[in-house]
């Protein structure tokens, strides 16, 4: 068998003499640039077979794993495990006793040296109480307090399950964002969204399972909060950022489509004469896949992000019509479409606003908690008006929170903008959507909102409830490496039942 010639490309001196072949890694050395198009040929030729035409949603029942097996599918109930997953992530540390978790011990003692034993905190703050100064008020068919600091999602409280006894092993922000991601505090270790896009697959022929909407800041810990680790390649998170184009070195680069369509027959030529002989390598083909992956965006992202077709109505649902929230809001009406075009796993983060380290208030709680929620308030809860309104409420499972909460005592500053301190021993979360029970309070701290004290849960406890309500048994989904098997929550987890409809 010859090797292909193309009057563009020169292959001269590249044909095999005889029975000696260049390896695959020897031609992609020398066919510079050429190396994305081996990937996107096949993608041409799937549709040439479809008509041209690439759907960008495969069918429901037929996901496409890629893994090296499923897990174990478990029951949730009368209801079916949810499809999709999207993290509402409020990285800094959102004070629960300042928004889903009142306290009204904290009024009565404001000031006053807390009456209880303490650990130690990140920054070794004083012991005076700080009473919250946001109102609280009642709402839904159980009366609910929420704070007014998020008082258009509490109109959706009946459909949430708040878990008011959250607890983590890390009061500091890395550590704490690679356990609640991955599980374990150390960088290395594949992300809860990897897992499930490993697990099921993905539903989706043109954008990645895992796709990570950044507004401008990323969690401290970077990317490594959305790393795969040693699972697969196409299960790592995809970044997009804010623009027509939130993805790098998608724009297509050859000045005419036939010169590519040229370039990608040579490679596809070449990648048959490759796998004639037998030739594995995967991590290779990891990265040919990804730029498979690569040329379906050039055109699936711009339409994606493209959001002319959305009514004025649905625009100001989200909130995009208002400045402070017009990025966040943008966000999550991308998410909903995403998980509406078939992606897996959907993470969005919140907008950096000036000096207000996201979440992290040591300082001016009051102003700066304020002005975060009203960023992602309205969007959060337009995103579950349209996600019920649109049917995708019961296979879409959305979860709310940070890597850990905030302390009942004050960080005092010689201004008294007083702020609160890092608190991984009892805050709160919520889920929604997918197979909730919805309108449930699990879980309680003590009186002044520092411990877990009723049914804790631990950070491998709610990645394995996360797993179960997609409809996966947290104990069977495992990758070998490293000569032992590996999950999402270690040799820890228990699947909280009473927050699964």
């Amino acid at each position: 068998m010859q090797p292909p010639s193309c009057p563009n490309c020169e292959p001269a001196g590249m044909q095999p003499p005889g029975s000696e072949r260049p390896s695959r890694r020897e031609w992609l050395l020398r066919a510079a640039g050429g190396f994305g198009g081996l990937a996107l040929a096949g993608l041409l030729s799937s549709c040439q077979r479809s008509g041209g035409e690439s759907a960008s949603r495969a069918p429901a029942d037929t996901p496409r794993a890629p893994g090296q097996r499923l897990p174990q599918v478990v029951s949730t109930g009368p209801r079916k495990p949810a499809r999709h997953v999207i993290c509402l992530y409020m990285d800094g540390g959102p004070s629960q006793i300042d928004t889903f978790d009142r306290k009204p011990r904290l009024d009565r003692e404001n000031g006053q040296p807390i009456k209880m034993s303490t650990p130690q905190t990140q920054f070794r703050i004083g012991n005076k109480v700080l009473a919250s100064p946001f109102k609280f008020s009642q709402y839904g068919e159980n009366g609910t307090w929420v704070s007014e600091l998020f008082r258009e999602t509490a109109q959706h409280i009946d459909r949430l399950a708040l878990v008011r006894s959250m607890v983590a092993d890390h009061s500091e922000h890395t550590a704490a964002n690679y356990q609640m991601h991955t599980g374990w505090p150390l960088q290395g270790r594949p992300s809860m969204g990897s897992w499930i896009t490993y697990g099921l697959g993905t539903e989706c022929q043109d954008l990645p399972g895992y796709v990570v909407l950044d507004a401008g800041q990323l969690p401290l810990g970077g990317l490594e909060c959305f790393s795969q680790g040693f699972l697969p390649l196409s299960t790592q998170g995809t970044l997009f950022r804010r623009g027509d184009y939130p993805v790098a070195d998608i724009r297509p680069q050859e000045p005419r489509p036939d010169l590519q369509r040229r370039k990608l027959d040579l490679m596809t030529q070449w990648n048959r004469h490759h796998q004639s002989g037998g030739a594995n390598y995967p991590e290779l083909e990891g990265l040919i896949a990804q730029y498979e992956m690569a040329f379906q965006m050039q055109s699936a992202v711009p339409a994606l992000v493209n959001i002319s077709d959305e009514t004025p109505a649905m625009l100001r649902n989200y909130g995009i019509d208002q400045p402070h929230s017009e990025v966040f809001g943008r966000q999550c009406l991308l998410a909903r479409r995403l998980v509406e075009r078939g992606v897996r796993f959907v993470q969005v983060l919140p907008p950096p606003l000036p000096d207000h380290n996201h979440w992290d208030q040591h300082n001016k709680l009051a102003a700066y908690h304020r002005d975060n929620a009203l960023a992602v308030d309205r969007p959060i809860a337009g995103l579950i008006t349209d996600l019920v309104a649109r049917g995708l409420w019961d296979e879409t499972l959305l979860v709310w929170g940070g890597e850990f909460g905030r302390t009942p005592t004050a960080q005092e500053m010689p201004d008294g903008q007083h702020g609160r301190d890092h608190n991984p021993y009892g805050f709160t979360m919520w889920l929604a959507g997918g197979a909730v029970r919805g309108g449930t309070i699990y879980g309680a701290t003590d009186e002044y909102g520092y411990y877990a004290v009723e049914n804790p849960v631990h950070v491998h406890d709610l990645h394995a409830t996360i797993l179960q309500l997609m409809g996966i048994d947290h104990t069977q989904l495992t990758y070998r490496y490293g000569g032992r098997d590996f999950r999402l929550t270690d040799v820890y987890g228990n699947v909280v039942h009473d927050l699964i409809a």
